[in-house]
């Protein structure tokens, strides 16, 4: 009797290898090697359409050069890649490195030198689009203006510049000349960490060689709408410069973090607010200064310095302030009052902010869709009953702002297109959480971390009834009431979550693992599938019991995993064996989070059932026998008794 298996291939035979290989490219690249593993036939036609597919985007996993050769043969068809680059350097620079790319976005490249730089430069002349992560951060490794340099001559058609590492590493000197070279069209420059003194000298006029200072030439960036730096110190020569100097510019994001308290040279004050936005282009403006260092603000800056920046502001449709605090509700009303096409307030550190200044919103044109008041401990419930009177608000970031209570939960049901919602720190109750029944279902990002009050009653509070769930990603860290109960209530929920954080949770323990090791989104599903990340960082009861739950083929989707620094390194390092592309991480460091805090792509497409990308590089579809299937099955009905 004929093998189905080689019946249905025999079938795939007869159709036409041109008419496969149009199918099978319209799939993203995990996919085309989930088919490639299928048959004879789809991996022939894998391999084929690997040679001309124009985007090859692999960011979920870090692949080792052996890994990522075979997925990159000799493409000329090539146009996009993104890759993370945990795991290469810079023997890996002529297999990413093509001149057919318009687009190259490589994440964490630490391990690899500046000849990265000057390899792209050297190769890629029609790029458009350059996103480097991490360049050259690990010890060892250097890079040289030079670098600089050979990427910017020979880039001469890119679009948007992204350098998301410390640029203030380049001599000084010749910082400014070597941006001589940038591309005429560069529309978009960030940069992850660069001196003010060099920002000013980058986009500030400059004079011609051998010219008198009254022979003043326009600055070499005058094309740049988009600038995003992250700098040691805003000042009013640096705002100053880059709102006379950048003539297009719509867009600007600034954040400091500084060492000690700046002197006023080094400071912005309200002369240097007065001077933003003179050419009025600008609609996105972005001031924070950062305590990541220090405790301190923008101590120079009040009521009148608002006032002197909304008279030029009133076309802004997005503007954010971190550590303003001598501000008060005057300042921050006048912003609300003057921009009438607002519609993303972002206020952090607002320490004179209270519910003044959302007394008569209902009076404005507003329309706002992103709100997030942040540490802004004078509101309280009143202020959420007039703002929701925006009722097309989709985000909601209310983190730290610690007395917020359950009224402010009744007022934010209303709110039926809201998508993401961060409560961390109010004084809400499980019984406030049942408010929120109404627009669960609307729901991607949920975090409650922090609320005292809460037990494992906001589980069912939250989930009892509700069914086609779209939350994602759900944060019950530091919740010390919250047990091995909850997470089993959660499991019997079944809600799709993608990213789970549950850090310093001292009554979690094994049984929570196992639970969501065991859970189904739907019966058709694997065990525990949609997770993709989870963070047990510091939970009381995690033992050596966890990590076994953590083992294939379990958890089969998960890429980041947070565990207390205290467990055995032993252990650690047999599950990094078996799981290779898990990053696990033991340090109290945060997972999934970024230095700029954004809240940009929390939308997130449906995932595979099966990590068959993870399958295919591998090889391991026989990795795990019979016995080990038959233990999974009865650990699986433990579970279900547990449940019960």
């Amino acid at each position: 009797m004929a093998d189905p298996d080689e019946e249905e291939e025999g079938s795939l035979d007869q159709l036409p290898a041109t008419v496969l290989e149009t199918i099978v490219s319209k799939l993203d690249v995990a996919s085309i090697c989930s088919v490639s593993s299928t048959c004879k036939t789809f991996n022939a036609c894998a391999s084929q359409i690997l040679t001309f597919i124009p985007s090859f985007d692999l960011l979920d996993i870090a692949p080792s050069i052996d890994l990522l050769r075979p997925l990159l043969p000799p493409n000329p068809y090539l146009k996009s890649l993104k890759l993370d680059c945990g795991r290469l350097d810079d023997s890996a620079i002529n297999v990413v490195v093509r001149d057919s790319l318009h687009e190259l976005y490589l994440h964490n490249c630490a391990d690899f030198s500046g000849k990265l730089l000057s390899e792209i430069g050297g190769k890629c002349a029609d790029l458009r689009y350059l996103y480097l992560g991490s360049v050259a951060e690990k010890r060892g490794r250097a890079i040289h203006i030079s670098d600089l340099e050979e990427l910017l001559r020979g880039c001469t058609r890119l679009e948007a510049l992204i350098l998301m590492f410390d640029v203030s590493l380049f001599l000084r000197h010749n910082f400014a000349l070597v941006w001589a070279l940038v591309s005429e069209k560069l529309t978009s420059l960030e940069i992850g960490y660069v001196s003010s003194v060099m920002v000013t000298e980058l986009v500030g006029p400059s004079l011609g060689p051998h010219q008198s200072p009254n022979h003043v030439r326009p600055s070499i960036l005058p094309g740049i709408q988009k600038l995003c730096l992250s700098v040691d110190y805003i000042s009013d020569t640096m705002v100053s410069t880059i709102s006379k100097g950048l003539m297009s510019l719509t867009h600007l994001d600034l954040r400091d973090a500084p060492l000690i308290e700046p002197t006023i040279t080094f400071d912005l004050t309200n002369s240097g607010l007065q001077q933003i936005n003179q050419h009025g282009k600008l609609k996105h403006l972005s001031l924070v200064r950062s305590q990541e260092f220090t405790i301190t603000y923008f101590r120079r800056v009040n009521d009148l310095g608002m006032l002197l920046m909304a008279d030029k502001c009133a076309n802004m449709e997005s503007i954010c302030l971190g550590g303003f605090c001598r501000v008060t509700d005057t300042g921050f009303k006048t912003i609300l009052h003057s921009c009438s096409s607002l519609y993303k307030l972002q206020v952090s550190y607002g320490i004179h902010l209270t519910d003044l200044v959302f007394h008569d919103i209902s009076a404005t044109s507003l329309s706002l869709i992103h709100v997030s008041l942040r540490w802004c401990n004078l509101l309280t419930n009143r202020a959420i009953k007039n703002l929701v009177l925006n009722t097309c608000l989709r985000v909601l970031d209310l983190r730290d702002c610690k007395h917020f209570g359950d009224e402010a939960l009744r007022a934010i049901s209303s709110l039926l297109e809201l998508k993401i919602l961060l409560l961390d720190g109010s004084n809400i109750s499980d019984f406030g959480l049942s408010y929120l029944r109404g627009i669960i279902n609307s729901l991607v990002s949920l975090s409650v971390r922090g609320c005292k009050r809460l037990t494992d009653k906001c589980i069912s509070a939250l989930f009892e009834g509700s069914s086609k769930l779209k939350l994602q990603q759900l944060d019950l860290s530091n919740l010390p009431n919250l047990s091995d109960n909850g997470v089993l209530a959660l499991a019997k929920c079944r809600v799709p979550i993608s990213e789970l954080r549950m850090r310093q949770c001292p009554l979690i323990g094994d049984t929570s693992v196992m639970a969501l090791a065991s859970m189904r989104v739907d019966e058709d599903r694997l065990h525990g599938c949609s997770l993709r990340l989870l963070d047990l960082y510091n939970c009381g009861g995690i033992t050596q019991l966890s990590f076994r739950w953590l083992k294939k083929p379990y958890f089969p989707r998960l890429r980041c995993l947070g565990v207390t620094g205290s467990a055995s390194r032993d252990i650690i390092d047999a599950l990094a064996r078996s799981r290779p592309f898990l990053h696990v991480a033991c340090h109290a460091e945060e997972l999934g989070s970024n230095q700029w805090d954004n809240l940009h792509g929390l939308y997130m497409h449906d995932n595979d059932e099966v990590d068959e990308l993870e399958q295919w590089l591998l090889e391991e579809e026989g990795d795990y026998n019979d016995e080990e299937m038959m233990d999974a099955d009865a650990d699986a009905e433990l579970l279900d008794h547990l449940a019960l």
